[in-house]
């Protein structure tokens, strides 16, 4: 999965609505309406302000896509008086193209362990965690093995892959509680988000600031696969084509939640995307824009009800995020 995504976003922008010319293989929030960055940057310009307005705080994307969401946050941080130095954690030479022009000046980074440490951290990562390798324990008869990908070749050396079960014991890397689950069951781990998360959790007991993630995926640890890919706005299989297609995998906030936990960081709470964005305004704001353009008025709609509602990203999608000791609650989340 590693591997895949590596060569996915290195070799192209996989951004973009079905109706562009080049549709791309998926959209994200901040694609679909300037809403929703602007909502995140005054979240942002909030919380700061109630934290005293510390000075030369860094605002730092993990993943900032075509830089879109920044465009807007920055914007409306602006209003309020906060002009952070920017940040973008991002390793595709194409995506960082982009994002350069639409946020002249920021700063790359190939991880998070590169960032500043001598400022507070206004940290952002929207669809970042889903995307990070997964790794799979699945119970079989024998005990619980590592699930990895073979060839279905009939022992010629070629075919198609397939997931098979490794050769290894791996009932010690099974978590409390886990052990006695039927054969068939799948427990799903991400070493990286672990990684991701205790590094920025770090700068924030160190440094101060906040993190704010939003993505797809559960609340409380749960059994099964949720690893998929999407190509062309469809979802497809796997294991055809790896490196043409983007891997995810659904998000454990509770695991992040665990990996945050050191001295002096707090989980701030969590909320739905769609309770997220509608306590902070986004039907004001939608509303201000269609007064603005009226010709305008459906697409701005239709927007605000992709992000928000349950039947589409405002369930699927949460949000969680973390702050540092001094720092204050963030608004929207319990």
């Amino acid at each position: 999965m590693g591997e895949s995504n590596a060569h996915y976003y290195a070799a192209r922008d996989p951004l973009g609505a079905p109706r562009e010319a080049d549709g791309g293989d998926f959209v994200t929030a901040p694609e679909i309406s300037q809403m929703f960055g602007e909502l995140v940057g005054l979240w942002l310009a909030d919380i700061w302000s109630r934290a005293g307005a510390p000075p030369d705080p860094i605002y730092c994307e993990l993943g900032p896509g075509r830089g879109t969401l920044a465009k807007d946050a920055l914007r409306s941080m602006a209003r309020f008086g906060l002009s952070p130095q920017v940040h973008f954690v991002e390793g595709s030479p194409v995506l960082r193209a982009l994002q350069a022009e639409a946020v002249p000046g920021a700063q790359f980074h190939e991880d998070v362990a590169s960032l500043p440490e001598d400022r507070p951290l206004l940290l952002v990562a929207n669809e970042f965690f889903d995307a990070l390798p997964v790794r799979q324990l699945v119970r079989t008869d024998a005990g619980w093995r590592e699930r990895m990908i073979g060839l279905d070749d009939g022992g010629q050396g070629e075919g198609a892959f397939r997931f098979v079960a490794g050769d290894q014991p791996m009932d010690s890397a099974v978590p409390e509680g886990w052990a006695d689950r039927p054969a068939g069951t799948i427990i799903e781990t991400c070493p990286a988000a672990t990684a991701v998360m205790g590094e920025i959790a770090r700068r924030l007991a160190e440094q101060g600031g906040v993190a704010l993630i939003v993505d797809y995926g559960h609340l409380r640890h749960r059994t099964g696969s949720s690893l998929q890919a999407v190509a062309q706005h469809k979802k497809v299989d796997p294991l055809v084509r790896p490196g043409m297609a983007d891997l995810t995998a659904h998000v454990d906030f509770a695991a992040l939640a665990t990996a945050a936990r050191i001295d002096g960081v707090r989980v701030l709470g969590t909320a739905t995307q769609g309770e997220f964005l509608k306590s902070l305004g986004i039907g004001a704001r939608a509303a201000a824009l269609a007064r603005a353009a009226p010709e305008r008025a459906q697409e701005v709609e239709e927007a605000r009800e992709r992000l928000v509602s349950a039947e589409q990203m405002g369930e699927l999608f949460k949000v969680m995020a973390f702050a540092a000791a001094d720092w204050p609650a963030g608004a929207g989340l319990h």
